[in-house]
């Protein structure tokens, strides 16, 4: 009972949060730019709806692919080096022993100290092996899976990068000006990615609200380019 008990306690979950929060913040950022770019431009609301929505998907998809491929090749890269160093512990052992003891040393033990706990782990070839991968190769098999990997950055890419064409998508409803709908979408997007910027701090040692305001900011540049260009060709072209 005890050892399916440890087996079930090393299962991780997988950690879907980190593709969800740079999936949202890149669909938010490319949307609104799409978004801004066309308002500059002075064109209408279908175009923006079409343009817009033509991104959010096309652009998700082929995000969501890039993660999913980009995974793949992590997980052949490190299942290629186990192989060969898996190997290499039965074709010339003694060789291996002697660059787990340099690691042994590198990591503090000294004299005697290093032959018996080289002697303690040689005796579990599947420890043996991962010290190996992760001090030799700096590989830690960290929890990779390419599929949910892809959902969730699509999933994220959908779902934030939507929130700059609702105002769009229900303009005739709520009976709004053009103004109006930009001004809300603006405000509705940089506070999304102010949100979603404040998760990633999760992952640094930066304060919640540097994130954030840096993730707005990027936001909020990408879409002001996006204006001036939109509106410098609609000015060159003699769009109306």
């Amino acid at each position: 009972m005890k050892t399916k008990k440890s087996k079930k306690m090393q299962k991780v979950s997988y950690n879907w949060l980190p593709d969800f929060v740079y999936g949202g913040i890149d669909g938010a950022v490319t949307t609104f730019a799409v978004v801004a770019g066309v308002v500059g431009a002075n064109l209408s609301t279908p175009v923006i709806l079409i343009l817009g929505f033509a991104n959010l998907f096309a652009d998700g998809f082929s995000m969501s692919v890039g993660k999913y491929l980009s995974d793949k090749a992590e997980l052949d890269r490190m299942q290629k080096i186990r192989e060969k160093e898996a190997n290499d512990l039965i074709v010339k052992p003694e060789h291996e022993r002697e660059e787990l003891e340099e690691i042994l040393e590198e990591l503090g033990f000294k004299g005697k100290n290093t032959k018996c706990a080289a002697d303690v782990i040689t005796k579990d070839k599947e420890a043996w092996l991962n010290i190996l991968m992760r001090y030799e190769f700096n590989i830690i098999e960290e929890n990779i899976n390419p599929v949910k990997g892809a959902f969730f950055t699509f999933l994220a890419f959908l779902t934030i990068g939507f929130i700059p064409l609702i105002g769009y998508s229900l303009q005739t409803i709520l009976n709004l000006g053009d103004q109006a709908v930009f001004i809300g979408t603006s405000i509705a997007t940089l506070l999304a990615l102010f949100v979603v910027g404040t998760v990633k701090s999760k992952f640094s040692n930066r304060k919640w609200y540097s994130t954030g305001t840096e993730t707005a900011l990027i936001g909020g540049t990408a879409a002001a380019m996006a204006f001036v260009v939109g509106k410098m060709l609609s000015n060159l072209l003699g769009v109306s």
